[in-house]
């Protein structure tokens, strides 16, 4: 008895433990576990018969067994009906044996693990019973590894469509948007391994999982546009097209990305959908155009320049035209092509006054530097100082003229002032003039009064008399 009792205790600290029912007074022996235990699922049964022997306890102390239920990451319920999760995990980044089934694709292992019901017994009702292998199938599902994995994310970045349609079945909303480590969720990982089938069947049972966002705060159609799954991009964009105005958080949306890597499929179907997609900028001002002259697939080029060709002349942040970063990249084939459009402006100047020539002659010495050169020179590219020397003519022509006009204008309010002083002189002369003038007014008046009297005076002396 001690002996058993030891075995279980060992058993117990596995995450194990078997316990027996006596269903009569003359007990039967305990049974032998089935394989299922190898797999970490037992299920313990009470006692039916107050008579019954006792099974083996995990302890010395414990009064009754517990009725236990463990799985790879299930709940163990004690006498007290707390729950606690007890997990069994294997390999390096501590995965359980669902995760292991699914790398495999092992569908049939996975259907057993999952299969809780013919892996417990108990005398709980059918309600409680279906609601207990519920939950502990959900615990199941939803365990995740090290790095943060669930079965269903392993399933889908693999590949295994059969596997992510049985976990399905018995994945809520939080194991569909779960999140591993990366920031990727299983349709995330799915569209940048390029599982149109797993795209498709995810979608289909959520659509609303394409809105989700990953590292950068990247879609699955950005993901899947930049790693060349075409497939994967219009299934994507036949659920919500809409998905077109999401960009990353440098403002990179799936066309940028698309173009940079020459995916010329995508970028046909991305400009279809949208063609105003092609004057879009990020955070440095960049277009698809900017992006597509940085690889090596001309014919992204071309159609991103027949969407809208006027985009040939869209500056970035620091003034650089598509011309400009095709010379640094020493795309020889698409300065051609940039330079046989009409809209083109060859000696177009960035911020920092270089034009695509002064470019071109700052890169080392090779066989594509020299074509591109050649081929800008033919179209009438020039340097940067050659460009400006007449404007320096003109300069230097308006800065005389606006000394000559500060020297006229010095002169005229020196003469103004002259011109004042003189105003204000003749102005007291005037007035001089005029006081003078009433003062001998007033003198010739008065002389003409006094003669006056002095004549009444007399004429009435003489006819007095």
């Amino acid at each position: 008895m001690e002996d058993d009792t030891a075995m279980d205790n060992r058993d117990l600290e596995k995450g194990l433990l078997t316990a027996a029912t006596s269903q009569n007074s003359t007990a039967e022996p305990s049974p032998v576990p089935s394989p299922h235990l190898e797999k970490g699922l037992l299920t313990a049964a009470t006692s039916q018969n107050s008579t019954a022997e006792p099974s083996p306890a995990p302890s010395p102390s414990a009064a009754t067994p517990p009725a236990l239920v463990l799985s790879n990451s299930g709940k163990r319920i004690d006498q007290a009906g707390r729950k606690k999760y007890v997990k069994k995990v294997t390999g390096r980044l501590n995965d359980t044996e669902l995760h292991l089934a699914a790398q495999r694709g092992d569908l049939a292992a996975v259907k057993q693990i999952l299969n809780i019901n013919s892996q417990m017994v108990g005398t709980l009702s059918s309600a409680d019973f279906d609601h207990e292998v519920a939950e502990i199938r959900a615990s199941v599902v939803n365990e995740v590894n090290e790095l943060g994995e669930t079965a269903l994310y392993t399933a889908a970045e693999r590949g295994h469509i059969d596997v992510v349609k049985e976990l399905l079945k018995y994945s809520n909303k939080e194991t569909l948007v779960k999140k591993n480590q990366s920031m990727y969720d299983p349709l995330h990982i799915a569209a940048r391994e390029g599982h149109h089938a797993i795209v498709q069947v995810l979608l289909d049972h959520d659509p609303e999982l394409s809105k989700t966002f990953g590292p950068s705060n990247a879609t699955p159609l950005i993901t899947a546009a930049s790693k060349g799954h075409t497939d994967v991009v219009n299934e994507l964009l036949s659920k919500d097209c809409s998905l077109l105005e999401i960009s990353r958080s440098n403002e990179k949306n799936a066309l940028h990305l698309a173009s940079r890597q020459g995916h010329v499929d995508i970028v046909m179907a991305l400009l279809e959908r949208d063609p105003q997609l092609a004057r879009r900028k990020d955070k440095k001002g960049q277009t698809a155009l900017h992006m597509a002259v940085k690889g090596v697939n001309c014919e992204v080029v071309k159609l991103l320049l027949e969407a809208d060709a006027a985009i040939v002349m869209l500056p970035d942040k620091f003034g650089n035209t598509a011309l400009h970063v095709a010379t640094r990249k020493k795309r020889v084939e698409i300065v051609n092509e940039l330079l046989c459009l009409p809209d083109i402006n060859v000696n177009a100047l960035t911020r920092d006054h270089k034009t695509a020539l002064d470019i071109a002659e700052d890169l080392p010495l090779s066989e594509e530097s020299s074509q591109i050169k050649e081929c800008l020179c033919r179209y009438g590219a020039v340097r940067a100082n050659e460009l400006n020397q007449p404007r320096d003519e003109l300069r230097k022509t308006v800065t005389q003229i606006k000394n000559d006009v500060h020297i006229q204008l010095e002169q005229t309010k020196r003469t103004n002032k002259n011109v004042h002083g003189i105003a204000k002189e003749l102005r007291k002369l005037h007035r001089e003039g005029i006081n003078n003038a009433t003062n001998s007014v007033t003198v010739v008046a008065g002389a003409i009064c006094n003669s006056c009297l002095c004549s009444h005076f007399y004429c009435s002396r003489w006819g007095s008399q």
